[in-house]
């Protein structure tokens, strides 16, 4: 019997193929990274052929460098970055521009525009999201309205529109299959999250031709076939999952009333609401966690744009660190942030507030102040914004969290999971796999083709790591929430201010669109 399931993660920043054996363990791990692109601020690409060219390579290294034949592999499962938008032509499989990414605000006066002329509602009910420049759909609409012809031809049936997932299956399979999975469709401001299909009205709302659209599947049955020339055999593909949703799943969180938080490029906690999706009083969103055999469970979901993105901020455009991982022991070399909030508000603000006109914010800052402080404040920036999202998740569900299932690459910064427990008052719980992303693609994948039997075997797998109990009195946990609602304050609304000032002063301002 094969041995294996393989896993092709692919991120905001890098490609990664893990092999899993039948214990839920890892066996082999390759990654690259691929450019990122800003043309102009606020604006965020990739090239579609990078991310391709990366995860097929990744994906035949784990295999070559680890001597593993493709016979080997019971079956491939994808989790992919969410919202980052392609548009390909289907007869030369060739992008027509670059992807945008989902942290990508070009689209927020689209958003502003259709909020003005009462649409809001209509998309939050049918949808669960709110209208916001991170969605899927208004991205399409921009590359539909501004590359020259490319709605006529979608109409045509000439083009075809992807997530991620999509264009790597597209890509996967030599162009025989168009196809996504709810998870990956419910972040498109245009799938009915209720009726678990494209919204006719939504479609129109935006106009995107329904032709350019995939084929919606389920998350984990028998999906489509690799073309055998790109490692060595025909393979099953069976699991596909927009990351988090795959990350839900593959922290067992499996029940209703169970979170967990990944800390990647983003953070991102998601908590479990069963077989019905929850209409949230904050803000968040209601999206579908996975399908199969027709069967969805749903979550409940509040975004933060820049988690991990705020640590490689400080090193790569600061130059505050050499390393990503340096930055634990320089934040713990100081006992606290000596008053300083970092609001990383670089690409807006997500859930609660929803703000694409914030903009990042250093405060509290004194002559004292230096860059073990400002270190610190970027962790406890990751935590707060967590905070937050947590505190409005219990409020919607009605019931308290008894504890927090961590994963991403910052969840192995143990200083900052110190923090997120002392921020939340519950404890905060890191799993001896970390990779849960992956994990959760190829459970799904697994399940579809009986490599584990069912979700209780899935569930006996999981196991703790570390628990970082709270520690912070609820006095002073109350307090630091409070300084950091009014920085929050002060970064809200910036960039809007800034051109409203800008116009009052008789000069141009920025162009958002063009």
């Amino acid at each position: 019997m094969p041995d294996y399931i393989l896993a092709l993660d692919q991120g905001t920043t890098s490609s990664r193929a893990i092999l899993f054996d039948r214990a839920g363990g890892i066996r082999a791990v390759a990654q690259r990274e691929f450019a990122q692109h800003y043309p102009q601020p606020g604006w965020v690409e990739h090239d579609a052929l990078d991310i391709w060219q990366s995860q097929l390579a990744v994906a035949q290294a784990v295999l070559r460098e680890n001597g593993i034949g493709a016979e080997r592999i019971a079956a491939v499962g994808i989790a992919n970055q969410r919202e980052t938008t392609v548009l390909w032509d289907r007869r030369s499989g060739q992008p027509l521009a670059r992807a945008i990414v989902w942290q990508d605000r070009r689209t927020a006066p689209l958003c502003d525009a259709l909020r003005a002329a009462g649409h809001a509602d209509i998309f939050q009910q049918r949808t669960g999201l709110v209208l916001d420049a991170y969605f899927s759909g208004t991205k399409l609409k921009w590359l539909l309205d501004r590359l020259p012809g490319a709605r006529a031809r979608a109409e045509r049936g000439e083009l075809a529109f992807g997530t991620i997932d999509s264009w790597l299956a597209w890509k996967l399979t030599g162009g025989r299959r168009h196809l996504t999975d709810p998870s990956n469709a419910a972040r498109t401001l245009l799938f009915d999250i209720h009726r678990r299909r494209w919204d006719d009205d939504l479609l129109r709302l935006l106009d995107i031709p329904p032709a350019v659209l995939p084929e919606v599947v389920d998350s984990s049955g028998p999906l489509a076939t690799l073309d055998a020339s790109l490692l060595g055999a025909p393979i099953p593909l069976t699991g596909i999952a927009g990351d988090q949703q795959a990350a839900t799943f593959g922290q067992a969180c499996l029940h209703a009333g169970m979170a967990k938080n990944t800390y990647g490029t983003g953070c991102f906690l998601l908590m479990n609401t069963g077989e019905r999706p929850m209409a949230s009083a904050h803000r968040m969103l209601a999206t579908v966690g996975w399908q199969s055999a027709g069967r969805a469970a749903y979550l409940l979901e509040g975004s933060v744009f820049m988690g991990g993105a705020v640590v490689q901020w400080l090193r790569d455009e600061l130059g505050m660190i050499a390393r990503a991982e340096d930055v634990e022991a320089l934040a713990a070399s100081v006992p606290d942030s000596g008053g300083v909030y970092l609001v990383p508000a670089h690409t807006g603000l997500g859930a609660p507030y929803w703000d694409p006109y914030a903009r990042g914010a250093l405060l509290g800052l004194t002559r004292g102040s230096n860059r073990a402080h400002i270190a610190r404040a970027a962790l406890e920036a990751i935590a707060f914004q967590s905070a937050e999202l947590l505190a409005a998740m219990q409020q919607d569900a009605g019931a308290p969290l008894r504890e927090l299932r961590v994963d991403g690459g910052a969840a192995r910064n143990d200083l900052l999971l110190q923090c997120q427990a002392d921020l939340l008052g519950v404890p905060v719980v890191r799993p001896r796999v970390t990779e849960t992303t992956a994990l959760g693609a190829a459970y799904l994948a697994g399940l579809a083709v009986g490599f584990w039997q069912d979700e209780a075997e899935l569930e006996s797998l999981w196991q703790a790591e570390r628990r970082f109990e709270p520690r912070l009195p609820a006095a002073e946990r109350a307090a630091r929430l409070a300084g950091w609602r009014r920085a929050v304050e002060r970064a809200r609304d910036w960039e809007k201010h800034g051109e409203e000032h800008a116009e009052e002063s008789g000069k141009q301002p920025r162009e958002e669109v063009r």
